[in-house]
């Protein structure tokens, strides 16, 4: 079903390309938190693949690295200089780059939020996201019913992105603490739940490095976590290298949040137990139909109906599935992976 929905959807785009826009002067612009992680890469090649096939230009740019906001207002600033159409961004400060996102609405520009919401959510005209809520209690629930009769006992570690919130970090954080059973304080942030079995959060940057850096503080703070959130799955390699040093790794769960190639792999290799799968070349390909659309007649994208964004899928990845968590296998993912 998920194959099928991403096909139609990028078939859709090229048979209506030379409707909707045949090019004449149309332009667009991508903007990504880096151009190095791997989720982005695929991102800008689900745009410059749309863009070609609507024969509209597209121009990409990136900040140096995951939190440079001040190179993404500029990058805002050049793409409404150059009479662009439409942005798509996926913001690294969510709130402070709203100011500049108003600026670029006010000069006629249709502004589209992808995988990131901004804060408030209403600031970009629309959202293409998957539902990192769900991603996140997808993996609570999987590893909840994993550990079974041990879940009470369990020894929790969180790695989260950064420390600005809220952030996808958040909505992902939350939803994997709600699946697990865990009460939420404030859903809008992490770490003020109360529940006895989280040892603490700490933050990695999304990336390997950032991710055995946490592992190792928190496992200082209790070597016995058997139970390992990661924002995705760069900082779960990260967690995994650190507790393979503590001769941990195999009694561990590790669980995620991204479903690239590499991730799924190291699913299949036992370094992750379960990842969520998300999509991040529909939510491109999809945002520079939908600039296309405006610029041609207007007409502003709708939301999925029960949702304040528009849903791009995901699905729980796991060779080991559990009871009551509906999910798809390595297999599955690994034809899938970023679709």
């Amino acid at each position: 079903m998920k194959k099928l929905l991403i096909g139609t959807a990028l078939a859709a785009i090229t048979s209506a390309s030379g409707a909707m826009a045949a090019g004449h002067g149309t332009s667009a612009c991508l903007i990504t938190k880096t151009d190095t992680n791997p989720f982005f890469v695929k991102m800008r090649e689900g745009a410059e693949a749309a863009a070609e096939a609507a024969g509209i230009t597209l121009r990409s740019y990136a900040g140096k690295v995951d939190g440079d906001h001040e190179t993404q207002v500029a990058a805002i600033e050049t793409c409404i200089a150059d009479g662009a159409s439409g942005i798509l961004i996926t913001a690294s400060d969510t709130s402070s780059i709203v100011g500049a996102v108003t600026q670029a609405r006010d000069a006629g520009l249709l502004v589209i939020a992808l995988d990131t919401p901004l804060d408030p959510i209403d600031a970009a005209d629309a959202t293409f996201a998957t539902d990192n809520f769900l991603a996140g209690e997808l993996i609570g629930q999987w590893a909840a019913a994993t550990l079974g009769d041990e879940a009470p006992n369990a020894r929790i570690a969180m790695l989260d992105l950064a420390v600005s919130q809220p952030t996808v970090g958040v909505l992902r954080d939350q939803g994997f603490l709600q699946g697990f059973g865990i009460d939420l304080g404030d859903p809008n942030k992490w770490g003020d739940e109360t529940d006895p079995r989280i040892v603490g959060n700490d933050v990695t940057a999304g990336n390997e490095e950032g991710g055995r850096k946490a592992m190792e503080n928190l496992l200082a703070v209790d070597p016995s976590i058997n139970v390992v959130y990661t924002i995705n799955e760069p900082a779960a390699a990260g967690a995994y290298e650190a507790l393979k040093s503590f001769g941990r790794e195999d009694d561990v769960l590790i669980v995620s949040v991204d479903g690239g190639c590499p991730g799924v792999q190291n699913v299949a290799d036992g370094v992750i137990g379960a990842t969520s799968q998300q999509y991040p070349l529909l939510m491109a390909s999809k945002g520079i139909e939908a600039i296309v659309a405006y610029a041609a007649d207007g007409t502003l994208p709708e939301n999925t109906p029960g949702k304040n964004f528009f849903d791009t899928g995901v699905a729980l990845v796991t060779d080991q599935p559990a009871d009551g968590v509906e999910s798809i296998s390595v297999a599955e993912g690994t034809d899938l992976c970023w679709g």
